[in-house]
């Protein structure tokens, strides 16, 4: 087991004007699962492979357990990568699959044995060690990739977007099982994804990206209650918090649906007003907005709407009272529960 360490960690690809990953500082308890978040092209899986060693660093340090590993070889790190695709070798057995690094790292047969058995049982998998990954699921085929990190008993796991091939039930019931597993093993996990409810159901912490600079790094809740912009504030949360960018009148005020809210008094001319789906209510009057869509989910409907402004807006809907689409409906808020945004720098304001 081994704690991570991110200094001033950049990657800048040959001919490319920005970095891709730009001066990050990270830290990664030893045993703590941490999720990379952030949307396509920021720097995620690019932070992961500096990490794994396949992809060079172009300043800063990677420390893995307090040893700076910047410079060293991939195959001496002690991590253990589960890709996207599950890359396993197609003519061997799921016992094969899962113990070739050991063999190739020329450990006795009956250690490789042992680990792999083991693996297989906390996977699930035994029943399947004498199958070719041709005749098993795209479930069980990631559970072999992911069987295969564990034989090696790395000081750090790797996963880059592993569950993104599988659909959705199985990527909820996979996701509970890795999150269990990690608990189990108690080692130190980067885990990258870009979908936000998996980032938030499965890390200790979440880091949130944005053109290759970290964001944020914090629990999850505090993500979601105390975003430090606006970026993560319209990132974290489904459906994401509405965001209503305004101007700042002389008394310190900016109108939403018809009603003067008063704004911290650090605001510059314009700010970004934040309101969470929950906190939202349908009302005789307020926010103006025809309802686009109606998403029935069970326990939870939301509604899908555009306001007058021409701003989306997603509420919660009440049960017994769901409108239908294209209907002109008014939504009251509740204003302690609001966030406030700098609506030039996108900072939060306290």
């Amino acid at each position: 087991m081994a704690s991570i360490t991110y200094e001033n960690a950049t990657l800048v690809y040959p001919g490319a004007k920005q970095p891709s990953v730009d001066n990050i500082n990270l830290e990664i308890e030893d045993g703590e699962f941490l999720v990379l978040v952030g949307p396509s092209g920021c720097g995620k899986s690019t932070t992961l492979r500096m990490l794994a060693g396949l992809e060079e660093v172009t300043s800063g340090r990677i420390l893995i357990g307090g040893k700076d590993v910047t410079t060293i070889a991939p195959k001496d790190r002690d991590a253990a990568m589960v890709f996207q695709n599950y890359a396993l070798y197609p003519h061997m057995t799921v016992a094969e699959n899962m113990g070739f690094a050991l063999k190739i790292a020329k450990v006795n047969k009956a250690e490789i044995r042992e680990r792999v058995e083991e693996a297989a049982r906390m996977l699930d998998l035994t029943k399947f060690l004498d199958r070719k990954p041709k005749a098993l699921s795209g479930g069980q085929r990631q559970r072999v990739a992911m069987g295969r990190a564990i034989v090696r008993a790395p000081q750090v796991f790797l996963m880059d977007e592993p569950l993104s091939n599988l659909d959705a039930k199985l990527r909820v019931q996979t996701r509970t099982e890795i999150a269990r597993l990690q608990r189990r093993l108690a080692t130190t996990t980067v885990y990258v994804t870009h979908d936000q409810v998996e980032a938030m159901t499965m890390g200790d912490r979440v880091a949130v990206l944005r053109d290759g600079v970290l964001q944020q790094c914090a629990p999850p809740s505090e993500l979601y209650e105390n975003p430090v912009n606006s970026f993560v504030a319209g990132f974290i949360g489904s459906p994401s918090m509405n965001l209503f960018t305004r101007d700042v009148d002389e008394n310190g005020k900016v109108l939403l649906g018809g009603e003067p809210i008063a704004v911290p008094p650090s605001a510059g001319n314009s700010v970004t007003v934040g309101v969470r789906p929950e906190h939202l209510s349908i009302a005789d009057h307020g926010i103006e907005a025809t309802v686009d869509m109606v998403e029935e989910l069970g326990a939870d409907d939301y509604l899908y709407c555009t306001t007058a402004l021409g701003y989306p807006l997603v509420a919660r809907g009440q049960k017994g009272r769901i409108p239908r689409r294209g209907e002109k409906v008014y939504f009251s808020f509740e204003p302690e529960k609001m966030l406030f945004f700098d609506g030039d720098n996108e900072q939060r304001l306290a």
